[in-house]
């Protein structure tokens, strides 16, 4: 798994490429978890992830319990339908806005509160 990491005014994006595994869960939980720290927002593209297992939904939980003790709002977006899938049946997608693309998500949260 290759992971992107780049930040679009104080938005941070994360994309990771390939699998999140048990093999990869911990390489993608560090990638995320750093970033509530530093980013006023988080966006997770999940545009080249093919495949997403427990362990990987595990950091998902981890993350949107960082998200929420921390006030810093996560969202994701690009799922596949494969991915999609397996969020949906963890109701995993009713923890989380779930946006389109990476471009619709980060609008998203630059828009101002109110």
């Amino acid at each position: 798994m290759e992971i992107e990491t780049l930040d679009i005014e104080g938005i941070a994006v994360v994309a990771p490429a390939g699998r999140i595994d048990s093999n990869t869960a911990a390489e993608a939980e560090a990638a995320i978890m750093p970033l509530f720290a530093t980013a006023r927002a988080i966006v997770i593209d999940f545009g080249k992830l093919s495949y997403i297992s427990s362990a990987g939904l595990r950091v998902l939980l981890i993350a949107a319990k960082a998200s929420k003790s921390r006030n810093v709002p996560l969202v994701l977006c690009g799922l596949s339908k494969p991915v999609h899938d397996v969020l949906r049946m963890g109701n995993f997608t009713k923890l989380f806005a779930i946006h389109e693309d990476r471009t619709r998500a980060v609008l998203a949260l630059a828009r101002p509160a109110g």
